[in-house]
């Protein structure tokens, strides 16, 4: 029987803990290697429970980590090249990661997945994707059979870190994509409030 590992609140996940067998898909330069601006949460704060814990499972470098600490949230942060896959997460893993939401910019390739499995979870989310997640019939599917999405829309688009670690404004609209969050309206349209240095 394996023994279950938890993991403190407000720490990145380390490398030693690795549970998945399968290969790191990301790799320096591809289009999954954008890391989110931490002005990105800004929009987000109004409907986040302070008493939650956020499960950021696609960290990268921990940009959406580092905010919500600024900020005085409690976070676990995990990413498949730590050695959590959070798509291979299930409550009876050997891994338990105590969280209440889910809140992160999933790999741009496996969006729908990561879709899937946070309808899966049940817990509230916010997904960090393009405007044209609304399309394709996979994500469709998951949203007629789950109940809908509600969307957070940004009024600008956001300057992602590049893999040569340049902000670039996206050429492509963004929003959060939210489940089980209860937001006033189904399509909300908010303006981007910048972190103040």
């Amino acid at each position: 029987m394996k023994q279950q590992k938890n993991f403190n609140k407000n720490k990145i996940i380390q490398k030693e803990f690795v549970v998945t067998k399968r290969p790191k898909p990301m790799k320096q330069g591809s289009r999954d290697d954008f890391q989110t601006p931490q002005e990105a949460v800004n929009i987000l704060l109004p409907f986040l429970n302070k008493d939650w814990t956020i499960w950021e499972c696609a960290c990268g470098k921990g940009n959406l980590y580092k905010a919500f600490l600024e900020k005085e949230f409690k976070v676990v942060a995990t990413d498949i090249l730590y050695g959590i896959d959070f798509l291979e997460y299930s409550y009876q893993n050997e891994i338990n990661i105590e969280f209440d939401c889910i809140i992160t910019n999933p790999p741009y390739s496996i969006k729908e997945k990561f879709l899937e499995k946070c309808y899966e979870l049940k817990k509230p989310f916010a997904l960090l994707m393009p405007l044209t997640a609304l399309e394709g019939e996979i994500r469709q599917k998951h949203y007629r059979k789950y109940g809908g999405i509600q969307l957070l829309i940004p009024n600008k688009r956001y300057n992602f870190e590049t893999p040569n670690g340049k902000g670039s404004s996206a050429w492509f609209a963004t929003a959060w994509f939210c489940g089980n969050m209860n937001l006033p309206q189904d399509l909300n349209f908010v303006e981007i409030k910048k972190n103040r240095t």
